[in-house]
């Protein structure tokens, strides 16, 4: 005989991890979450080791002192793989370069690019700027120097270098290695749109 309903899964939800994640980027300790909600302190601290259960007015009560939607307690968390082979061509300005977005166009947090730096390639004519908070360059293999105004940082195979994208600089490939680099740019500046 056929079930008349789909069976649950096995898996748990860990709703009490996300709850605890919840309170913590609020910056709100287990006691005062559990007094503004009318619950103990130890019932509370179990909830987010998804040790109990809540029940229903538990969690619409929690989540209103969190300012929750009650439904992204249960939604599956937003994940996106791109493959490196799959990753969009993308082109930044730089010369002698192979440059893929790594992450989704449509993120605006970060963006990732991954970049293949022939020998000798360089990133234009000019010092240039980017409009991002913080730019983070990490050498995969190869070498590069990223020249600012007043001084010349050399980075070589697993060196990173973490700067304000606003700060006037460009960069060089190692005219015998080349190099291959991740840059990581905070909050994203390019969607290719």
């Amino acid at each position: 005989m056929r079930p008349l309903s789909p069976s649950p899964s096995a898996e748990a939800l860990a709703i009490g991890a996300r709850i605890r994640s919840a309170r913590k980027a609020q910056g709100f300790t287990l006691e005062q979450i559990a007094t503004t909600a009318g619950l103990t302190k130890g019932f509370l601290s179990r909830l987010e080791r998804d040790e109990t259960s809540p029940s229903v007015a538990t969690l619409v009560q929690l989540c209103q002192v969190l300012s929750l939607e009650i439904g992204s307690l249960f939604a599956e968390p937003e994940a996106v793989k791109i493959s490196l082979a799959d990753a969009p061509h993308i082109n930044l300005g730089g010369q002698g370069v192979d440059e893929r977005l790594i992450s989704p166009r449509n993120e605006s947090r970060v963006q990732v690019i991954r970049t293949h730096m022939q020998p000798a390639a360089n990133g234009g004519d000019a010092f240039y700027t980017i409009s991002c908070e913080v730019e983070v360059l990490h050498v995969i293999s190869g070498a590069v120097t990223v020249h600012f105004v007043d001084r010349e940082i050399p980075l070589a195979a697993g060196d990173s270098l973490t700067f304000p994208g606003r700060e006037p600089h460009n960069w060089e490939a190692d005219a015998e290695l080349g190099a291959e680099v991740i840059w990581t740019i905070v909050p994203a500046t390019w969607r290719g749109e």
